[in-house]
């Protein structure tokens, strides 16, 4: 019996001490971050994440203990027959996620969890490159190959020389096993273990983020994926209802800078569009020569910020007034998308035709059924094209994107409510244009399809100007969110989310006007809802940036772990998994503070209950 126990109690530490070494490894891979640690840091990370350590050690150990224990009457060459395969297939996959996590961190910044899952196959893939990913490959092949040949050199004698046992050897290897749960709990209280038991860093995430057991935190996640997690219920459904309330006062009058109020409406959603790219925002010089022009022919919204940080969470801000949410994504669940209100279904009950058009495939990300419950007149996607325009890795480039677009508004019936999205200025930024941003690197060739995109809209524009709808329409150019480069590195960083709004079109009555009112993508819905009087107020999460009564504008933006409520003079960023502000500039109230957890309450009791 000592000598199974002693097998049992090895196997469990070995684990742990891979973990250990899957952080170092983890740090030393991002070097550049670690060595920015103090060694003080640097041991915590690895002193409070052991307890995650055990904690998915534990999970590990279940079923080869209860092999142990019931298999107490058969010699150790069977049971190392079965429990020699089944830790391997363990270690090639606790392998993998630990690779993989270590080269998807250096892109999105947070430890790996449920997002490969929603967004597998292409979109998961697009964050390395390929020789990168070869050696990857490489590693965990390696990695894998080389821990298995030494637990085979190691144990098997030891296995082999186990002999059958008593029945008395059940009971002390099955309680053995049961003993598991108090390190898999990690705690004697009442909560269980979960990511913030390992946070111990109140500034630096990527100290706390080290500490993460990323196997743990990603089989946590996908068992969650389809509730969003709020750590703590901050106010009680009442407080919430009036502190919301607060945020979302009936409307008021608006100004109406459109001179009909039956226009036209083309919305166009620009991927991975950083205001970094406009020079009118405070962005670089001639990276969108055409947009740069164009906004002195309409009005730009100067303070405006995504919602989210992916494309799927940014559509459905846009057309249904909805936060993203950390985590997840609700377009994945279409039972609750085919709850949400519609910005085209308010425009489509009022007579409008409507239209969405884009280059991607349709199954990415789950957006055949959203569109499906959108219940769009008319969808045009990658596959409504013929296959020599397919040419891009997410499908069809912009420029024949908007021809298309520009073909269907000609044969449409007015009034029409069009939705383009465009994909070229994604990784890997490939586009069919001859180099004008010169450089190989990650960031020009960014800028470099940004000027391809800006281009093929400049363009389309100019051809709209000389039809007979142009008059008579509302162009609202955003983008789907924004983008870590050029220079808004960092999660939590509010210039990673600022975007451009900008309203074009024969149907504006003011011109050459910049409008300076705080908000997000999910005030388009009912902004644009105002100018032809059917604000709705199912919208809730949803201002009107004209109403005369919004005194007190805000913007919110999610990322994985966490939000920034931002006003005009202050910000503050909270992290949902540590339950600590990260960020605070401009000495934020408690009452701003208060208004950001209400939000965010308000948002995870509406997701859950849909």
């Amino acid at each position: 019996m000592k000598a199974r126990l002693k097998l049992f109690v090895l196997g469990f530490v070995s684990w742990v001490v891979f973990f250990l070494g899957a952080r170092a490894f983890f740090m030393v891979y991002h070097f550049d971050a670690t060595s920015q640690l103090s060694f003080a840091d640097i041991f915590l990370a690895f002193a409070h994440g052991i307890r995650m350590d055990m904690a998915m050690a534990g999970y590990l150990s279940l079923i080869p203990g209860l092999l142990f224990a019931l298999l107490f009457f058969v010699s150790g060459r069977i049971l190392w027959k079965l429990w020699f395969p089944f830790n391997v297939i363990l270690l090639a996959l606790v392998v993998f996620i630990v690779v993989l996590d270590a080269e998807l961190y250096v892109h999105w910044g947070f430890r790996l969890d449920a997002t490969p899952i929603l967004y597998f196959g292409k979109e998961a893939a697009s964050s390395g490159d390929l020789w990168k990913s070869i050696l990857l490959l490489i590693l965990w092949t390696a990695t894998t190959i080389g821990l298995s040949y030494l637990i085979f050199k190691k144990l098997r004698p030891k296995f082999y020389a186990l002999e059958p046992t008593k029945w008395t050897t059940f009971p002390a290897l099955l309680g053995a096993t049961v003993f598991l749960i108090l390190p898999i709990r990690g705690s004697f209280g009442v909560a269980p273990m979960n990511t913030g038991f390992v946070y111990f860093h109140k500034d630096n995430l990527y100290a706390n983020h080290a500490a993460v057991n990323v196997v743990w935190n990603f089989g946590y996640a996908v068992q969650k994926m389809n509730k969003l997690r709020y750590p703590d219920n901050f106010y009680n459904e009442e407080e919430t209802r009036q502190l919301f309330t607060e945020l979302f006062p009936p409307f008021d009058s608006t100004t109406v800078v459109l001179n009909t109020d039956r226009p036209n409406v083309i919305l166009i959603a620009l991927e991975s569009y950083t205001f970094r790219f406009i020079e009118p925002l405070g962005g670089l010089p001639n990276i969108t020569p055409r947009i740069n022009g164009l906004v002195k022919e309409g009005i730009l919204f100067d303070n405006f910020y995504s919602s989210g940080d992916r494309t799927d969470k940014g559509i459905v801000s846009i057309l249904n007034g909805y936060p993203s949410q950390p985590q997840t994504s609700i377009i994945k669940d279409p039972k609750k998308t085919r709850s949400l209100p519609y910005l085209n279904k308010v425009f489509k009950s009022n007579g409008y035709r409507t239209e969405f058009s884009y280059g991607y495939n349709i199954d990415y990300s789950n957006f055949r059924s959203y569109l499906i419950n959108a219940g769009f007149d008319h969808l045009t996607h990658s596959m409504d094209f013929p296959q020599e325009l397919n040419t891009s890795k997410w499908g069809v480039h912009d420029h024949y994107v908007f021809e298309r677009v520009f073909e269907e508004a000609e044969k449409c019936s007015e009034p029409f409510f069009k939705v383009m999205m465009t994909q070229s200025s994604h990784e890997p930024f490939d586009v069919p244009m001859e180099t004008v941003i010169e450089g190989d690197d990650e960031i020009n060739r960014f800028l470099n399809s940004a000027y391809y995109t800006d281009k093929s809209l400049g363009d389309f524009i100019d051809k709209a100007k000389n039809t007979d709808w142009w008059e008579n329409t509302l162009v609202v150019v955003t983008a789907d969110h924004g983008h870590p480069y050029p220079d808004n590195q960092g999660l939590p960083n509010p210039r990673r989310f600022k975007i451009p709004m900008i309203w074009l079109g024969g149907a504006l009555a003011k011109r050459d006007t910049v409008v300076h009112t705080l908000g997000c993508h999910a005030d388009i819905a009912n902004t644009i809802l105002g100018q032809v009087g059917l604000r709705d107020r199912s919208f809730e999460f949803s201002h009107d940036l004209f109403d005369e009564g919004y005194k007190n504008p805000f913007a919110v933006f999610i990322y994985n772990n966490g939000y920034g409520f931002k006003t005009d003079s202050t910000l503050s960023v909270f992290d949902t998994i540590g339950q600590t502000y990260i960020t605070e500039e401009g000495n934020p109230s408690e009452k701003e503070k208060t208004f950001g957890k209400a939000y965010m309450q308000k948002l995870y009791w509406d997701f859950n209950s849909r």
